[in-house]
């Protein structure tokens, strides 16, 4: 049984995923963990994936899961549910904005927490982005409590068995679990923790969803929210 299970999520990210590998192998093994880093690479259409399976051989920390397109929150959820044999789910996205040296806090507090999650900080994203940042702290905090700050911050620390039954709940199709999740942890009562985490402008590749897209994407992601939160 591993410590700690990583899930990240990949889609043409050629440009930063072996910098973001490497980065958290070495971080993780500095700290001596017994861990495994689980890339989900999501149909890709460039040559993550080739970049991702000769860094497996590289690396025996590193699985690479090859799947069909179906979405960044999908490939999350997919990841949860997945490893639930861990004691500890890590979730970071692969654009390389948030970094392994951050997470030396996390694990030295874990052991008074279920659920420690990043707040990003000096975050110079586009106002579409800022925005729909903020309108999803408010719905979740109206729907299941204003606890957690950065509701969607893809940096997270979950303990298994906390929310190894409430990830088996949520649709698999769902556009934006990490709502959900930061929702359960309030609701739930669950113990809290969260850390100012230093947000890096995107270097390479680019996002896959923008502008009005965004919005459309994110009324989606609030309405599946909230039916979720009466179910």
């Amino acid at each position: 049984m591993y410590d700690l299970k990583v899930v990240i999520p990949v889609y043409n990210e050629e440009g930063a995923i072996k910098l973001v590998i490497e980065d958290w192998t070495n971080k993780l093994s500095e700290l001596e963990i017994n861990y495994q880093i689980i890339t989900y690479n999501d149909g890709s259409k460039d040559n993550t994936l080739a970049f991702l399976k000769s860094l497996e051989k590289e690396y025996k920390t590193l699985k690479v899961v090859d799947k069909k397109n179906s979405g960044h929150g999908p490939t999350i959820l997919k990841g949860y549910k997945d490893n639930i044999d861990a004691e500890w789910i890590f979730q970071v996205d692969s654009d390389n904005e948030l970094k392994a040296t951050e997470f030396n806090k996390f694990w030295r507090e874990r052991d008074n927490f279920d659920f420690l999650i990043g707040k990003r900080i000096h975050r110079d994203s586009p106002l579409v982005r800022v925005v729909t940042t903020q309108i999803s702290r408010l719905v979740v905090g109206i729907f299941y409590g204003f606890k957690v700050k950065d509701v969607n911050a893809p940096y997270r620390l979950m303990r298994v068995s906390a929310f190894s039954d409430e990830f088996n709940k949520i649709p698999a199709d769902t556009f934006a679990p990490n709502l959900i999740v930061s929702g359960l942890a309030s609701v739930r009562n669950m113990r809290i923790k969260q850390f100012d985490v230093t947000h890096h402008n995107r270097e390479t590749g680019e996002v896959s969803i923008k502008k009005w897209g965004l919005f459309k994407a994110a009324f989606k992601s609030f309405l599946q929210t909230i039916s979720f939160r009466f179910k």
